[in-house]
């Protein structure tokens, strides 16, 4: 669970200003990656600085003992990284170093903070003043780019957090949270077989359920793009590539079996902001690369991953 919870809002500790925030993160994660969705469809590159790590888990301590691997920072002329086998050779394209801190580690900057407790995770806002974490937690990150930075963004107009559908938008994320963003990884990380099909089950179904609330709306909320848009689309732009072989969740393909979730997806990913969210060969590289336990010698499927280029059908649901 995410310690780190704070909103950057006025008259709080941390207050909306240029140039004073930093956002470490991973693209091939998910929950990250829908805060750079947001960064750039806000506009805020130029007010909130940028690290991405690269997309293979790697020791994060050179003492034998330490035993616990996570993200690593790499700049992208440096050589490739192998798996913590020692197994692949993956390059640092991609990549962009730690700026701020000069960290190697995500671990570092937790240090940094006199966080030891072990969940070094992305994504992470940092304040620069204040050399502290400031946020964890996406949803958080998410709401301070979201509302509290419009004096500074390029497109102060985008708000996809609109409090007239504060409560369509709880009711969504009541199940596609549990079932779908963090049902893939319940069938992938599955202890049991009991347990691993009870999870497949719920996330079929609620994908059944998603696949025809948009054959009826455009968007997860009616006619407006909203955070829960961004909540679904990141884990439904990883499922074929990535869920469906490597987390065991082979009932379905969106591409051929979701003809609505296929195209809505395509949409949102030809969304300028989004899709420059999105880099498929990190998303790939870490989920193959990174877990021996599930793929050893880090052997990457070649699959399809240009799969969103071609045009879509949702302009059907214009007015």
């Amino acid at each position: 669970m995410s310690v780190h919870r704070n909103v950057i809002s006025k008259g709080t500790r941390f207050e909306p200003e240029a140039n004073r925030y930093h956002l470490y993160i991973s693209t091939a994660c998910p929950w990250a990656s829908r805060c750079l969705a947001l960064l750039y469809l806000k506009g805020l590159e130029e007010v909130i600085g940028l690290s991405i790590v690269h997309p293979t888990w790697a020791k994060t301590r050179p003492d034998p003992a330490d035993t616990h691997t996570g993200w690593i920072f790499k700049d992208p002329s440096d050589p490739p990284v192998s798996n913590p086998g020692g197994h692949g050779s993956f390059n640092c394209e991609g990549c962009i170093p730690d700026t701020v801190n000069g960290a190697r580690t995500i671990r570092e900057l937790y240090d940094i903070a006199n966080d030891t407790g072990g969940k070094y995770t992305v994504p992470l806002l940092w304040c620069k003043k204040e050399k502290a974490i400031v946020c964890n937690e996406s949803e958080l990150i998410m709401e301070s780019f979201n509302s509290h930075f419009n004096d500074f963004a390029k497109h102060p107009e985008v708000d996809l957090l609109p409090a007239h559908l504060g409560e369509a938008m709880k009711e969504a994320n009541s199940w596609i949270y549990p079932d779908i963003n963090d049902g893939v990884y319940k069938c992938g990380f599955a202890k049991s077989q009991e347990a691993y099909e009870v999870a497949f089950d719920k996330l079929f179904a609620a994908l059944d359920r998603l696949e025809d609330l948009l054959s009826r709306q455009r968007y997860i909320c009616g006619d407006t793009l909203t955070a829960s848009d961004i909540r679904a689309f990141v884990t439904l732009v990883r499922f074929d590539e990535v869920y469906v072989v490597y987390f065991k969740c082979n009932k379905k393909l969106i591409r051929t079996d979701y003809p609505n979730l296929y195209n809505y997806v395509k949409e949102l990913y030809q969304m300028p902001a989004i899709g420059r969210s999105v880099d498929m060969r990190h998303i790939k590289t870490h989920y193959y690369t990174s877990h021996q336990l599930l793929n050893y010698y880090a052997v990457i499927p070649k699959g399809n991953p240009d799969q969103f280029s071609s045009p879509h059908d949702r302009n059907r649901f214009s007015t």
